[in-house]
Parts: structure tokens; C-alpha cells; sequence
């Protein structure tokens, strides 16, 4: 480990030697230019930062293949994760473009500004610089504030109902005497698979039909729909490992039904039950073909509100919220993740 520390350390520091060459060669003409550096540092550095200890028989060949595939494993990282990370410093442009300008590529500070975070709770307000009745002007009418609140109230509401429709439906499919368990499953699991034109198109002919469409009631239900798979596939997951033992002694001790699933099953299958909760929740949030097809104006979400926006007006606010987007997401994974390691836990999987 010493050993490893040491060579590890002699890399840094000429990892470091070489990016301060970059540096110096990239700005002979004078200007300051830290996009190379940047560039070697995150395309270099990421693996030498999760290169791991290796047996001490290893050759270097050994050591440079895995060096390689740390490098390869974080090249295609960074090539998926890039599209979402850059328009993080591109939602703080000050200019109303969709690109780096010199300035931002400079770190300038007048480069950057607020100014499309502000544009979110402002943009369709009747008097933004009201100092009485703002609160409710933005509110009622800043259009993505409404957006927001629509998104959020619709998509809590389907990841309710998703939730417990899907824990159901996966307690019935997971009894090892349910008749047809193949067929119901990928019934059930279908909106997943079918293209989503497909299935909005039936839900809007279906919707019309008895009187849902361009309500919140047909959204909510349309954004169920399409959340019950994720629900039944975590809980199910979450099933496999359970000891139905468990249910047999609850019902030795005279436990009933609700008793048992409320004592027993509840607390061992509830971390798969959260995680397909923000799932649903998560595709609520970024559902936009539904939407179109389903919802009025009443009832435009987030997604639908970025839509319009690209289509008639091109606005870096479009970057700002999908910023904000980003950030919550981050926020549900790091939930799900530390959810799914207390399932294990629990499961005896993984050491407590």
C-alpha cells in the first residue's frame, strides 16, 4: 500500500507538471486560455484519481492496461454526462445566446449572470417590480412558476397513486401461485416498452371518450400509467429476496391481512417501494409527449413550458430551469442510491 501510495504520488506530480505546461504553452500569445488545461486535467486526472492498489507480482504492462481501461471507462462517462453537465455555466451567460462566449471562456466575472434564474419568476408577471402583491403576481401568473407547480402537483399526485397500484400489483405477481405471471407482467410493464406516440395517442382517444382529456385528472392518470411499470419492477426486485416464512408466522400469531403487510412486508419491501416512487415521480416530471396530447393549457408542466419555449422564443431561461431539473435529479438518484444500500443491509447483503 506504501508502495502504491508513493508511485501514485510521483503520477500526480507529474500529472501536475505536464498540465502546467499545457497551461504555458496555450497562453504564449498573451491571452489567458485554460480550456487545454482543464481538458487534460479531467480527461487524465479522473483515472489516475480511481486508479486502485494492484497485487505487487503485477507487471507494468498490467499496470498500464488497467490505467487504460480507467482511462476508456471515464472517456465514455464524460462523453455521456458532458451534454448535461455543460449547460450548467451555459444558464449563466449574460448574454442571451446559446454559446461560450470569449468571456466565459476567459472565466471573466461580467461574463456570468443571474439574470435567467431571475427570468424564471418573472417572465409573464404584470408588475415584476411591484414591491405589494408580488408574491401573488408571481404566483399567478409568472409563467414558469406555473409550469412548476403543475409539474409538481401532477407529478406527486401519479406517484401516489403509481405507488400504490404498483406495490399491489407487484405483491400479486411475486405469490409463486398467480396464474399467467409472464403475461400480466409485461401487460402491465408494456407503457415502458410501446413507443410513447403510441401510447399518448390511445390515452387521448380514450381520454376524450369519457371526458378526461384536458384535465388534470386525465394528466395525473396518463403520468400513473406510465409510472406503474417502474414501481412493479423495483418492488418486485425488492420481492425476490423476501422469506415468505415471515408472512406464515405473522398469521400463526393471528396477524390478518392488513396486519401483516402493515408490520411484516411494509417495512422490508419500503426502500424498493420509495425507489419507484421517485421513479414514477422522476417520469412524471419529464414527461412531454403525454402532455402534448393529453393536457390544455391549464395544465402545461415544465416540460411542455421548455417545449414552447424552443419552438417560439429561444431563451438561455430554457437553460436555467433545466439547471435547477438537473440539480433535483441528482437529488432523487443520491435518495434511490442510499435507499437501495439500506435494502441490502436489511437483506443481509452487504455488511452493516
Amino acid at each position: 500500500m506504501r508502495l502504491f501510495k508513493y508511485e501514485k504520488s510521483k503520477s500526480v506530480l507529474v500529472f501536475l507538471a505536464v498540465t502546467l505546461l499545457i497551461l504555458l504553452w496555450s497562453n504564449q500569445s498573451g491571452s489567458i486560455t485554460l480550456a487545454p488545461a482543464i481538458s487534460f486535467m479531467v480527461l487524465f486526472g479522473i483515472p489516475l484519481y480511481f486508479m486502485k492498489p494492484m497485487p505487487i507480482f503485477t507487471s507494468g504492462g498490467d499496470r498500464l492496461a488497467r490505467y487504460l481501461f480507467v482511462a476508456a471507462c471515464s472517456f465514455i462517462f464524460i462523453f455521456l454526462i458532458a451534454p448535461i453537465l455543460i449547460i450548467v455555466p451555459l444558464s449563466f451567460n449574460v448574454e442571451p445566446y446559446f454559446t461560450f462566449t470569449t468571456g466565459m471562456l476567459n472565466f471573466e466575472a461580467s461574463a456570468f449572470s443571474l439574470r435567467w434564474y431571475e427570468d424564471i419568476v418573472r417572465n409573464g408577471m404584470m408588475a415584476p417590480d411591484a414591491v405589494t402583491g408580488w408574491w401573488s403576481d408571481m404566483w399567478n401568473n409568472a409563467q414558469w412558476i406555473r409550469s412548476a407547480r403543475n409539474s409538481f402537483f401532477i407529478a406527486t399526485i401519479a406517484a401516489f397513486i403509481a405507488t400504490t397500484l404498483g406495490t399491489i400489483a407487484a405483491l400479486g405477481l411475486s405469490r409463486p401461485e398467480m396464474p399467467y405471471r409472464a403475461l400480466i407482467t409485461s401487460l402491465l410493464i408494456s407503457p415502458m416498452i410501446v413507443p410513447l406516440v403510441i401510447t399518448a395517442t390511445g390515452m387521448f382517444f380514450f381520454y376524450s371518450d369519457i371526458g378526461l382529456a384536458k384535465t388534470y385528472t386525465g394528466v395525473i392518470l396518463a403520468h400513473a400509467t406510465l409510472g406503474i411499470p417502474f414501481v412493479i419492477i423495483t418492488v418486485t426486485a425488492t420481492l425476490s429476496g423476501f422469506d415468505r416464512s415471515l408472512i406464515k408466522a405473522s398469521q400463526s400469531l393471528g396477524a390478518h391481512g392488513w396486519m401483516t403487510f402493515r408490520r411484516v412486508i411494509m417495512p422490508l419491501i419500503m426502500p424498493g417501494m420509495i425507489s419507484g416512487g421517485l421513479f414514477a415521480f422522476i417520469t412524471s416530471l419529464d414527461e412531454v409527449v403525454a402532455v402534448i396530447f393529453i393536457a390544455d393549457v391549464e395544465q402545461r408542466t415544465i416540460p411542455r413550458q421548455m417545449f414552447s419555449g424552443i419552438r417560439e422564443q429561444i431563451s438561455p431561461t430554457i437553460l436555467a430551469v433545466a439547471t435547477i431539473l438537473v440539480l433535483i435529479s441528482i437529488a432523487l438518484l443520491t435518495v434511490m442510491e442510499l435507499l437501495r444500500r439500506r435494502s441490502e443491509r436489511m437483506r443481509g447483503l452487504t455488511p452493516g
